[in-house]
């Protein structure tokens, strides 16, 4: 009678604790290292341009103890004023209010239109017109902003400086990107859906209107996020297309401020502008967490009823 024998297995060779010196990349010490100092390293002025716009005093450098007087103060010493007495800088933050509530009105609906069109259109031409509309996104937005000087200041003279000459060229800046954003929601929606609507009877209106541009929202919504953030902290074009002081926005009063002697308002409306801007992130965020959910839901439902079947 043969007896089978089976074979040892091979005994492996256990290694000892690897330390962080000798494996750096076996565990991610030194990534995490790198992302610390550079948060540090870009929050940190920040952090302490915002501290000092609630100083006491009028230094920049040395602190006096917490005040809000640089917001909305009166009187304060040596005749300085606050963001809020201040006309000038009052000023500049209805102007950039303004000029982005524009801006967003209407390059979000432009670039919606141009993105369903581009989207639509497969005959000759429309590779060219795709990268025409994609132009401006790679263009340096100081070539723009020169260039837009030059057209306001010799073809289209009759359009005033200062508001409509910012609008515009941020109309023409800011389009590019609700185009890229729907026009890649639109890749990866199909025409599935659009077609089903119109097998049941629903004309092409109203499946674009029922159907389209319901599953259009999040890329729309994302848009108009962008698109506001962007033109709250502009400097360029707003800058090259200025007219009376009345057209100076916040990006404009903290470069002219800063070259001269400023007092802590100015901290304290570069934080306004960094408080606005980080709400409209913010607002994105919980609007795009809470239709992430529903769809989520919303699938999760579909996939178990697809189950039951």
């Amino acid at each position: 009678m043969s007896s089978v024998t089976a074979a040892a297995p091979k005994r492996t060779r256990i290694r000892g604790p690897v330390t962080w010196w000798k494996d750096p990349w076996r565990k991610p010490h030194v990534l995490r290292a790198a992302t610390w100092v550079y948060m540090v390293w870009s929050l940190a002025p920040v952090l302490v341009a915002v501290m000092f716009s609630f100083n006491n005093g009028r230094s920049r450098s040395s602190w006096q103890g917490f005040s809000t007087q640089w917001y909305i103060g009166k009187n304060l010493p040596g005749g300085a004023y606050s963001v809020f007495a201040n006309p000038a800088l009052r000023t500049a933050l209805v102007q950039t209010l303004r000029l982005a509530t524009i801006t967003t009105a209407v390059a979000v609906p432009l670039g919606l239109a141009f993105a369903l069109g581009i989207d639509r259109w497969h005959g000759r031409g429309s590779g060219t017109s795709n990268f025409t509309m994609l132009f401006s996104f790679v263009m340096p937005e100081l070539v723009i902003g020169v260039a837009l000087f030059f057209v306001f200041g010799q073809a289209l003279t009759m359009v005033p400086p200062g508001t409509w000459q910012q609008a515009l060229g941020l109309i023409v800046f800011q389009m590019s990107y609700p185009v890229i954003i729907i026009r890649a929601r639109l890749l990866s929606i199909g025409r599935q859906y659009e077609e089903a609507a119109m097998d049941l009877g629903a004309k092409p209106t109203q499946s674009l209107r029922r159907v389209l541009l319901p599953l259009l929202y999040p890329a729309i919504f994302a848009s108009t996020v962008l698109v506001f953030a962007d033109c709250i902290d502009d400097f360029v074009v707003v800058r090259a297309l200025g007219g009376p002081s009345t057209s100076e926005t916040i990006s404009m009063k903290l470069y002219s401020g800063y070259r001269s002697a400023p007092t802590p308002a100015y901290n304290a409306l570069a934080t306004i502008m960094l408080v606005l801007t980080l709400t409209v992130m913010f607002i994105g965020l919980f609007v795009f967490g809470r239709n992430a959910k529903k769809e989520g839901k919303k699938q999760d439902a579909a996939e178990a009823f697809a189950v039951s079947i």
